[in-house]
């Protein structure tokens, strides 16, 4: 670290700079400092004064562009010899076109000038926004992940009528809406207890060695979407919690992403991912994988709708699972089948707090 004024700047917000290039120059009274660290190449010299930069040329003068009225070349030469501008005559020939008739009687006084045409509203500028940062980051990894994997996407329909009863009776003995439970910890059991029988699903894909390593632990990804855009915070080892922590760590990791306080630690390592889109979750999704992970779970919006139940027709609450795997090493039966054992769990909520 040195104490000084910066000189100079080897890029702008958003550029890519090559390695060991020099980021940015410093002018400094430190002459230890100045002996010890020679220059980068690209450098006019410690010492050497800055010069100001030349002001701007102003810009240009905006000229209006009249559009060119349509007649005779007769009348336009008359009307250039009587000094009148043609704008002011009222044409009644096609398109507006001034006939001779028509100059004829503006100089007879016979007409008024023609109104003035109401300029039309300024459009807005375009705004250039650089890809920079965390939307840079995501947008790299969604491209990586749209063109390296291979998606098979699964949408499963889900009575969850059973579960929200539940979950509304759970929620009425707490009184701090902080400690209600969304459906998303129920969905994180169900997945905890289906992927005990399904281990290639709760995987990760180390490219480098070209090695599947599939976990024992479930670090539950929470697609998250904050002002910066959407992060993936972690609930580590989601295996080890009940219901109540299950919900409590993730509105804890979900809110310190959106508010910027979260740690780095909870922001790596998932195994497998879940997202919601809330009210917003419409009929179905096809949700992108998150690598290196091989499977990701959508939750859709939970509509009450007419279905046929025990034999008969009934209004119940039905909801759609949009799942994505990774192909490669995920089989679309296995998919669809760890998606029914979800199915089956979340239909009957007793059975995800069986031992």
């Amino acid at each position: 670290p040195v104490s000084g004024k910066v000189v100079k700047l080897a890029g702008e917000p958003g550029d890519i700079i090559a390695v060991g290039a020099a980021l940015v120059v410093f002018e400094t009274d430190d002459a230890a400092v100045e002996e010890a660290t020679p220059a980068p190449a690209a450098s006019n010299g410690a010492d050497r004064p800055v010069e100001a930069p030349e002001p701007a040329p102003p810009p240009p003068p905006v000229v209006e562009e009249r559009s060119r009225v349509m007649t005779s070349p007769a009348v336009r030469r008359r009307a250039r010899e009587a000094g009148i501008d043609l704008a002011n005559v009222p044409g009644s020939g096609p398109g507006g076109r001034v006939t001779r008739k028509d100059f004829a009687a503006y100089l007879a006084g016979n007409v008024s000038p023609a109104p003035a045409v109401a300029k039309p509203a300024p459009v807005a500028a375009t705004k250039e926004i650089k890809v920079i940062g965390l939307r840079r980051i995501i947008a790299e990894r969604l491209a990586q992940s749209t063109r390296e994997i291979p998606h098979f996407t699964y949408v499963e329909e889900i009575d969850i009528t059973e579960l929200e009863a539940l979950r509304q009776h759970l929620n009425e003995k707490h009184q701090d809406p902080a400690n209600r439970l969304t459906i998303l910890p129920f969905l994180g059991m169900a997945l905890v207890r289906a992927v005990k029988n399904f281990p290639q699903c709760n995987a990760t894909y180390d490219k480098e060695r070209n090695v599947l390593l599939q976990h024992g632990a479930v670090n539950l990804g929470v697609a998250t979407q904050t002002p910066d855009g959407l992060k993936v915070p972690v609930v580590h080892h989601a295996e080890r919690l009940g219901l109540q922590e299950l919900g409590q760590q993730i509105r804890r990791v979900s809110t310190a992403a959106r508010d910027n306080s979260i740690r780095k630690e909870d922001l790596t390592g998932s195994t497998i991912t879940i997202t919601s889109l809330g009210k917003l979750g419409g009929i179905v999704s096809t949700p992108g994988s998150h690598p290196p992970e091989v499977g990701i779970i959508g939750v859709n919006r939970a509509v009450a709708r007419p279905v046929v139940f025990n034999g008969q027709v009934a209004v119940r609450l039905i909801m759609n699972l949009s799942s994505s795997f990774d192909h490669r090493f995920v089989d679309g039966y296995d998919a669809a089948a760890m998606i029914q054992e979800i199915k089956e769990l979340l239909e009957h909520p007793a059975t995800i707090f069986l031992p």
